[in-house]
């Protein structure tokens, strides 16, 4: 079989905010560089930042602060966050949003005296958060694909990065095995630096935000090429999906938080204000609080019809309601609801993956030449994230990751690939079409099921170990599975097997890690354990893949900058 081969400076895997961001920053810090972005799906029009709704934290307004904005991000993740991390997303959050305004172009909401307008998002302790009604990723990723297009950028779409290679002396990276999906043909593109910037997408569980095309590939990716992950237990569980009900897949996508953040109300089957049961914040507590809430409303039998929760808009006008929302208003028309002036039924779903890659704040990693921004990586938000906060993340460490790659290009060379490592891929890879076909969809559904029930909102050492015997023989199945002999051009059934080979593998992560947690933070939330363990002696998960298996270390938090207990609050 002939491999078609293609070299460049630097290789952007994924188009979301941190891709696009990054290939920008490379260019404006050295526009000679060749520089390809690759991508699953049409640049523009694929991602989970074009998915975004709410908006985009930043310490703007008088009376607001970068310090205050520290807090409650170092707060919301329950103390696990990197703490420089921490810091750069938001102090470097007020020099990138005026590069989206002034210089990309975005149009966010205003005041009427002509100032950036900021809402309200759960769990901050001032209204930040930026935004374009609540269309707010549309607005940025239409923005930065314009100025991609515009200047010399090689485009890759519709191909799929399916293995990180090593250099021949196995010290660093020297490409990536990609997948043409137009063809079916393979590619190895060679590369002096790559960004992984593929994001997330907690798609194993049964109500999931992203789209069905995500499937944690760079994260599957990374532990392959044995890299570590951190915080993987850590999976944010948006409190209001849509349940739109069996059969659509309209179920599970995200009713946005501003929706809560302007005064909107929970209400369980027995139409009764819940949330003051829970959290003297009411609505407005952190995701992971209120997606624990609805879930205890729903366990005790308290739940609507199709199982989950009502939320209610029409005590703030229904008038006001179209025009604040107008974007999920429209999205409940769709299925046949009002939310201006009814009820409308929510379920927590999978929305986030706090953990991912371990990073430094110059987005290298610990593999030379391979660099990480957005959802593959992990540290920036601990236990739960900030609504407001993951477009920012993309955007701040993406422009980080374009500069610093650009830099260091410079002084790099092309490496020789491993080419062992890029025969294995292709031949695991090709295994299915070798293989009788099985019924993919069945091991699709019953990995959906066992992540929901066992590894979902609420844990115990029962259900993760449970979890754990499931999930390897998922694995084993899908092994033993193929998908026929069938056509590779745009095959569907092909690429869902390798979405599910990945999304096993990182579902085992995701388990291991939690059951290597004994106490309760964030996300993560253990019924044996509900104690949330000392601050002070904070430790993150972090698992690595080897030929023995996935392996779990505990490390200890580093208190950098501030430690519990402490605050560093500057009124501006």
């Amino acid at each position: 079989m002939s491999l078609q081969t293609i070299e460049t400076d630097i290789l952007i895997l994924g188009s979301g905010g941190a891709g696009l961001f990054a290939a920008l920053h490379a260019h404006q810090t050295n526009p000679e560089l060749r520089i390809t972005i690759a991508v699953k799906g049409l640049l523009g029009k694929c991602g989970c930042t074009r998915m975004v709704q709410g908006g985009y934290n930043v310490a703007l307004a008088e009376g607001d602060s970068v310090e205050r904005h520290f807090m409650d991000t170092i707060e919301g993740g329950k103390w696990l966050s990197d703490q420089e991390l921490a810091w750069t997303l938001v102090s470097k959050a007020v020099e990138r949003i005026h590069e989206l305004e002034n210089e990309l172009g975005c149009f966010f909401d205003r005041n009427p005296d002509g100032t950036v307008h900021q809402k309200a998002f759960a769990g901050q302790t001032f209204d930040r958060t930026v935004h374009k009604g609540d269309l707010t990723g549309i607005e940025i990723i239409n923005r930065l694909a314009e100025q991609v297009w515009s200047r010399g950028i090689d485009r890759l779409e519709e191909h799929r990065a399916i293995e990180l290679i090593h250099s021949e002396d196995g010290k660093s990276l020297a490409g990536v095995l990609m997948l043409n999906m137009q063809t079916g043909e393979f590619t190895l593109v060679r590369a002096k630096a790559v960004l992984l910037a593929t994001g997330g997408g907690p798609t194993m569980y049964k109500y999931h935000t992203p789209s069905g095309d995500k499937s944690c590939d760079g994260l599957a990716m990374a532990l392959r090429a044995g890299l570590t992950l951190r915080d993987m237990e850590m999976v944010q569980f948006h409190p209001t999906g849509m349940l739109a009900g069996p059969g659509t897949r309209m179920t599970g996508t995200v009713l946005e938080e501003g929706l809560r953040g302007a005064g909107g109300y929970l209400l369980n089957g027995n139409h009764e204000r819940f949330m003051s049961n829970y959290d003297p914040r009411n609505e407005r507590a952190t995701r992971d609080i209120v997606s624990r809430s609805i879930n205890s409303e729903i366990r005790a039998g308290r739940a609507t019809p199709n199982g989950g929760v009502y939320i209610q808009m029409s005590h703030l006008g229904p008038d006001n309601v179209r025009k604040q929302f107008k974007g999920m208003v429209e999205r409940c028309a769709d299925s046949g609801f009002d939310l201006a002036e009814d009820l409308v039924e929510v379920v927590p779903t999978a929305h986030y993956m706090m953990g991912g890659l371990v990073f430094r704040k110059d987005c290298s990693t610990d593999l030379p030449g391979l660099f990480a921004a957005g959802e593959d990586t992990g540290g920036v938000h601990g236990a739960n994230r900030l609504g407001g906060n993951g477009v920012a993340n993309s955007t701040v460490f993406g422009g980080i990751a374009g500069e610093v790659m650009a830099q260091w290009v410079t002084s790099q060379k092309l490496q020789p690939c491993n080419m062992h490592e890029v025969n294995d891929s292709i031949q695991a890879h090709e295994a299915p079409l070798q293989k009788p076909a099985g019924d993919i969809e069945k091991i699709r559904d019953a990995l959906a099921e066992c992540m929901w029930s066992d590894v979902g909102i609420s844990r115990t050492k029962e259900s993760l170990l449970r979890a754990r015997d499931e999930l390897a023989d998922l694995g084993k199945q899908l092994e033993q599975m193929g998908v026929g002999n069938i056509q590779r051009q745009y095959s569907v059934t092909w690429q869902d097997w390798m979405n599910l080979q990945n999304l096993i593998l990182v579902s085992q992560a995701v388990t291991d890690a939690a059951i290597s947690r004994e106490n309760s933070r964030g996300a993560h939330y253990r019924d044996d354990f509900p104690d949330p363990g000392s601050l002070e002696e904070s430790y993150f998960t972090a698992v690595h893949l080897d030929q023995a298996g996935l392996h779990i270390e505990n490390r200890p938090v580093l208190f950098t900058m501030i430690k519990p207990g402490q605050i560093i609050l500057v009124e501006s």
